[in-house]
């Protein structure tokens, strides 16, 4: 059956309606030369049980790393509960949309009024909304957020230690607006180096930490940097190791982001993932996106709903504060499920892990010649960068042929640090002999190299 399902009769009236005689006419615009002289030569279709069975043998081509993975650089591939996958494909979610309407959405608005209570515990702030997109535009909407409250201030600092998407996000959406963007550097720890960047004229200080090399920021030292000026202190944090390290309300930061996909979401080529976004109360009504809160019926039961709506674009249109509609709340409510299936011990005891095994991998390969750390004393979680002997395309090319999944390479990322520089990421599911597999395979290439 064709996929466009109109009649000669209906192709003729909407031909009419718009004035034209025929198809052909409707794209006389098109130059001659980029038109098809002949049909598509598109197969005859095939019943089901053969798409399935040529489906299944071109999936048999992919490759998996089952040698390890050691990308990271933003995405991390972490253990997901069998129970995220179960509870997030019941009906009453799948089929949820905005729930604008409380008497008919208390399951979703519940499960959402749960996800921003411990969102707001795990980064140290008072209040947290019920997603963003993901972390790169959570970022750029604190940044939006900060301009909105400071008008009178020309620029906003950002660090370089910032993921490049999350900057160039900020880039695009900040062109047209009166801020300027002004880039703190890297210092020769891996660490932010504010100097004096930061003044009068800043709204808004922006860092990452663990940052994209994978170093760990001071981050009480720029909150108070960024207060000294009186601008907003923006901290994009990396949830799980909210579960170990210092929060970014612990360090006294005025805002939080991130990227949720590490909360029970696979990484599947990058995506879909959610965003997070917490801050003290006294923002509650210039936060953007949805905001869930408790409330009781006519009968003094507990119910929730969404809150400050006349935040929203479909009360004030122009003036509002939040522009955001649909925002991956199916992703959230992951997230959501997963940080209740681990709760405080497991989600530290998952960043124990990380952190003990990116420790040892980064003593060992230090110890292959030709490799070393780039930021030796700088204090990481679980990923850090290497400089190599030889280019990180090529290292990651024996790292594939050794039946793993190689690291970031740095060149295309973070030119900065050349293009030996290779990003590695450790997680609780990267295995010890994995990790021996992976320094065989570097002190196979050093004794080439040496050779």
């Amino acid at each position: 059956m064709p996929f466009i399902p109109n009649t000669d009769a209906d192709r003729a009236e909407l031909l009419e309606a718009i004035g034209v005689q025929s198809v052909a006419e409707l794209f006389e615009n098109i130059p001659a030369e980029l038109r098809l002289a002949e049909a598509l030569p598109v197969p005859e279709g095939i019943s089901e049980d053969e798409l399935m069975r040529e489906l299944g043998e071109l999936a048999s081509w992919n490759s998996t790393p089952a040698g390890g993975s050691f990308l990271g650089g933003g995405m991390y591939r972490h253990a997901i509960p069998a129970v995220v996958g179960a509870l997030q494909s019941r009906q009453e979610f799948v089929t949820a949309y905005t729930p604008y309407q409380p008497e008919a959405s208390q399951g979703t608005l519940t499960a959402f009024f749960e996800f921003q209570t411990m969102i707001a515990e795990l980064l140290g702030m008072e209040i947290a909304n019920a997603s963003m997109y993901e972390g790169c535009s959570a970022l750029a909407e604190a940044v939006l957020m900060a301009m909105g409250l400071q008008r009178k201030r020309g620029k906003v600092v950002v660090s370089a230690g910032l993921h490049p998407h999350t900057r160039r996000t900020l880039q695009t959406i900040l062109r047209w607006t009166r801020l300027e963007i002004i880039e703190a550097p890297l210092g020769p720890d891996g660490r932010t180096a504010l100097g004096n960047l930061a003044d009068a004229d800043t709204c808004a200080v922006a860092v990452q930490s663990p940052n994209f090399v994978g170093v760990i920021e001071d981050l009480e030292s720029l909150a108070a940097t960024a207060d000294g000026v009186g601008a907003l202190s923006i901290c994009s944090a990396y949830p799980i190791a909210c579960g170990l390290l210092q929060s970014p309300g612990e360090a006294g930061f005025d805002v939080a982001v991130g990227d949720g996909q590490s909360l029970g979401v696979p990484v599947q080529f990058g995506g879909p993932s959610f965003g997070l976004f917490a801050t003290s109360h006294k923002y509650v009504r210039k936060i953007p996106g949805r905001l869930v809160g408790e409330t009781i019926d006519r009968l003094g039961r507990r119910g929730f709903t969404l809150t400050f709506q006349a935040r929203e674009q479909h009360i004030r249109r122009a003036k509002a504060t939040s522009n955001i509609c649909t925002n991956n709340a199916l992703m959230a409510l992951r997230g959501a499920i997963y940080l209740a299936a681990a709760g405080p011990e497991g989600l530290r005891e998952v960043a124990e892990h990380c952190l003990a095994k990116a420790q040892y991998a980064q003593r060992e390969i230090a110890r292959i010649p030709g490799f070393e750390p780039c930021f030796p004393d700088a204090p990481f979680f679980n990923e850090f960068a290497v400089r190599c002997p030889l280019p990180a395309r090529e290292v990651n090319r024996a790292i594939d042929g050794a039946g793993m999944l190689g690291g970031v390479d740095l060149a295309q990322l973070h030119p900065g640090l050349g293009e030996n520089a290779l990003l590695l990421a450790f997680t609780e599911l990267t295995e010890r002999t994995q990790i021996d597999r992976l320094l065989n395979t570097l002190s196979g290439l050093s004794q080439t190299v040496t050779v």
